[in-house]
């Protein structure tokens, strides 16, 4: 270095200190570019980004062909930036929604065990220099004073440095367990669970997210509070105790704390600048084992089957906050009616490369406009479309009133939107326009062709969703459990299976008839003003389900039945058929005349069966006769009139 400063000062007759102060100017320059220029590509980026994006969506809007790459749509990574830190303030709320609350009592026991431990360190760190100054100046019995002292605070330093570690546990499950509650009480709140799932499309594997996410999000967060808090009053504290030490000395402290700071902020630069996208990882990792537990859990569930057809195919707390406050930003949206689902641009690019997952938001098409109102009598529905979460016109403006009483016979082809009528008489889906009355929720059940069969005991699958408690509180008994399961013929399974208290794995253990008529056993129990029956009964013999609608119908229940049987007809009064093609009407059902004409149906379908294959016996005996059939020269002198 020194014969290249001599070399250039020679060439250019710089003396050697000018020289050097130009290198140094060079260098500076050269680490200055290196810092900056990360940070001005960005702003460039985003801007750039910015204006793709508002230029996409405004294309869109106008009905243009939207072409999008991987740059304009994709998320913003997780960082430690000002997102962030809005999105940290937001969680904050939650995790202290007072001032005196118990995470806020275990964050001061925590701070107050840090700052012990800072007190001990200075502490420890003169005593050390004590102790080597009396083996300087060679003084035994002061050397065996300070070490007996070093030896004693050794005790309260481990005590202080274990409190430390268990405190920081209770602060994150203190902080886990605030989190939990509030999450799961969003989630069960106006059904958001089946919203999340079949109306949004924003959380892939809302189960990590309630799960993994919330606990590696709490313990970053009291992790972080232990390892920032203890350095930074290290930081103040030496630096109060040296800058003392120094002014006693007679020097100036101005220059070496100048110099420090310097030298920490250069290192903060160069960290940051050098160090990979910690949050971006982390909420990567977090994402991906999401999506292996949920592959496991669907191999799990259809193993079975999988084994029939042989398929074989199979900064930390930046990445999981970000990924944390979109559950509880999500929660919140759905449970206020804002649905967005990630529209497949393949149907833009037809699977191109570049084609990623956009998130279009169904209330800037679909706004709901329609209105749900409680009422003690009948379900009564004024201009109300069904329109599935995809955007999907079913049936439009579809208007009935079923009082209490009636019995509601609901027909139709395949995909014309019976179960979705349902799906929007329970609540899941919204209602876009018009206006329903309805009662609330506990009035009205839901019974599908295959029913949820929960954990645990025998007894427990009658009254589900209901605890035993709620039970004894309605004042029900095992006995009234019994005469509802002799209502739907599967008493027998109570001595079969071992008892009420008997639990296993019901889904296996009973078989689809004896499922399904469990279902329309909850269905006595619960005592429903109207029941929403949906081919529930399929799997049942047709003499036991008439015994069952008979029953229902005695027990004062209305029913709403989609069924394709025509034993079941008799049990209803009024008929809801839709043509699959958006058009439905409303009448009184004439079962009679009904039955009728479908015998008639049933007569000219297995007559028409039969002329295929009468066709194809006719033109093999005219090509080995030779000759023409009746109908084709019928035909021929017809053309030739």
């Amino acid at each position: 270095m020194i014969h290249m400063l001599n070399a250039a000062a020679g060439r250019v007759k710089w003396t050697r200190s000018g020289a050097a102060k130009r290198a140094a100017c060079l260098v500076a320059a050269a680490y200055a570019l290196k810092t900056l220029y990360p940070i001005v590509g960005k702003r460039l980026k985003k801007s750039g980004y910015e204006r793709k994006k508002g230029a996409a969506y405004r294309a869109e809007e106008n009905g243009e062909r939207l072409h999008c790459t991987e740059t304009v749509c994709k998320k913003p990574s997780p960082g430690v930036n000002a997102a962030f830190f809005r999105q940290l303030l937001e969680l904050r709320k939650i995790l202290f929604p007072k001032l005196v609350t118990t995470e806020a009592g275990w964050l001061c026991l925590h701070s107050v065990a840090l700052v012990s431990r800072t007190f001990l360190s200075i502490y420890v760190a003169g005593l050390d220099g004590k102790i080597v100054k009396s083996i300087v100046e060679k003084k035994p019995r002061t050397f065996i004073i300070k070490i007996v002292k070093w030896l004693l605070i050794a005790i309260p330093a481990t005590f202080v440095n274990s409190a430390i570690r268990y405190l920081e546990g209770k602060l994150a499950l203190a902080f886990r367990t605030r989190l939990v509650h509030h999450a799961y009480e969003t989630y069960f709140t106006n059904q958001t669970y089946y919203k999340v799932i079949n109306m949004d499309g924003r959380l892939a594997n809302p189960d990590q997210s309630l799960t993994e996410d919330i606990m590696m999000f709490s313990q970053s967060v009291a992790h972080l509070y232990s390892n920032l808090t203890k350095p930074i009053l290290d930081v103040i504290l030496t630096s109060y105790t040296l800058i003392q030490t120094a002014i006693s000395r007679g020097a100036s402290p101005t220059g070496p704390t100048v110099l420090a700071g310097l030298v920490i902020y250069a290192t903060a630069r160069v960290l940051k600048a050098c160090s990979p996208k910690f949050g971006k990882l982390v909420a990567e990792e977090a994402h991906r084992k999401g999506y292996l537990r949920y592959v496991h859990s669907r191999i799990i569930a259809n193993v079975e089957e999988i084994a029939f057809y042989r398929g074989h195919k199979i900064t930390e707390l930046a990445g999981y906050t970000a990924r944390v406050y979109n559950m509880f930003w999500v929660f919140d949206e759905v449970k206020r009616g804002i649905y967005k689902r990630t529209a497949a641009v393949e149907k833009l690019e037809s699977h191109g490369k570049n084609g990623v997952n956009i998130e279009l938001p169904l209330s800037d098409t679909l706004a709901i406009k329609g209105k749900v109102i409680d009422v003690d009598h009948g379900i009564i529905c004024e201009n109300v479309p069904i329109i599935t979460p995809a955007g999907e016109v079913v049936a439009s403006r579809l208007n009935f009133k079923v009082q209490e009483g009636m019995h509601l016979l609901i027909t139709g082809p395949n995909g014309c939107g019976k179960s979705s009528l349902f799906r929007i008489l329970s609540g899941l889906w919204p209602v876009y326009e018009g206006a329903l009355h309805k009662p609330p929720p506990q009035h009205m059940f839901y019974i599908p062709q295959r029913p949820y069969m929960s954990l645990g005991s025998l007894r427990d699958q009658v009254i589900y969703p209901d605890s035993v408690e709620d039970m004894h509180d309605k004042g029900y008994t095992d006995q009234d459990l019994e005469c509802i399961l002799h209502n739907v013929h599967l008493y027998h399974i109570v001595q079969r299976e071992g008892g009420w208290d008997a639990v296993m794995d019901w889904k296996d253990v009973l078989s689809g008839g004896e499922k399904q008529r469990m279902g329309m056993a909850r269905m006595f129990y619960h005592k429903p003003k109207y029941a929403l029956l949906d081919e529930c009964t399929s799997a049942v013999s047709i003499d036991v389900e008439g015994k069952i609608f008979q029953a229902a119908k005695e027990a004062g229940i209305s029913l709403l039945s989609i069924t394709h049987r025509p034993s079941l007809w008799k049990y209803h009064t009024h008929l809801l058929q839709f043509d699959g093609e958006g058009g439905w009407r409303f009448e009184q059902l004439d079962t009679a005349a009904r039955l009728t004409l479908s015998e008639e149906k049933q007569k000219l379908e297995s007559q028409l069966a039969g002329v295929p294959k009468m066709q194809q016996r006719l033109n093999e005996l005219c090509q080995i006769l030779g000759e023409d059939s009746v109908p084709k020269t019928v035909k021929s002198e017809d053309e030739t009139s």
